[in-house]
Parts: structure tokens; sequence; C-alpha cells
């Protein structure tokens, strides 16, 4: 059945009744897609500021499709952007490496070989 999603609330009801539909418990759905149970709780409750990519997870997880209506005028655009692609996202600074940076005491001067080294490792689960 298609339903017009409008909301993150309404979202979050859809995952819960087809979670709850299943008999799937919200820990064994966050197991299964790779994400936290709270995380699992905060989309079900609505929550607007989720990321898609994990909500994406768990509507694959249950077996929901997301699709877009997209307006024909759009589509020749959309079909340029897919072949040529976009440029990837700068990786940003979290806001423990920038903490670390500005920790150095006034008036002192950190060589490269003395200033802290992060590495930032993306872990890719398919």
């Amino acid at each position: 059945m298609l339903i017009d999603i409008t909301t993150t609330q309404l979202l979050g009801l859809v995952i819960r009744a087809t979670r709850k539909s299943q008999k799937i418990r919200m820990d064994d759905l966050a197991g299964s897609a790779g994400v936290g149970p709270v995380f699992v709780r905060e989309v079900e409750r609505g929550k607007e500021t989720v990321q898609v990519g994990r909500v994406l997870k768990l509507l694959a997880e249950l077996g929901v499709e997301l699709k877009a209506d997209v307006p024909d005028a759009a589509i020749p655009q959309l079909s340029a952007l897919k072949t040529k692609g976009v440029k990837p996202l700068k990786r940003r600074m979290s806001a423990h490496s920038t903490q670390l940076q500005s920790s150095k005491p006034v008036g002192a001067s950190a060589s490269p070989a003395t200033m802290p080294v992060l590495d930032i490792v993306s872990e890719d689960k398919g």
C-alpha cells in the first residue's frame, strides 16, 4: 500500500507498525540494521534530525521501499546529475579534534612533531 509520508512522525509510525506486524523487537531491528536501539526509538517517535542514511537502513531491513514522486521537469536534470555525479563532501573536523587543536596554551608554539594526530576511520558496512 502506498502512503503519503508528510511528516517524520508519520514515517516513524510506518516503521513502528511494520516492525510490530513482523514481530521484530526494537533491539533486533537495530542490530540487523547496524544502528542502536536508541536511534530506532527516536525514529519511531518522529525525531526530525535523524540521519537519512541510517533511516534507509531501517527501511531496507523491514522491506519498506522509499520512493519519490519527482516532477517530470526535473527528470532531465536528474539524469544528467546521475551521469556526471556529484563532488564528494569534504570531511569536517569533529568537535573533539577542534578542541585538541585549540587546547594549546597561549604563547606556546607546537612543532608538527608534538602536535596531536587523529586518525579518522570510516566503516562501510555494505
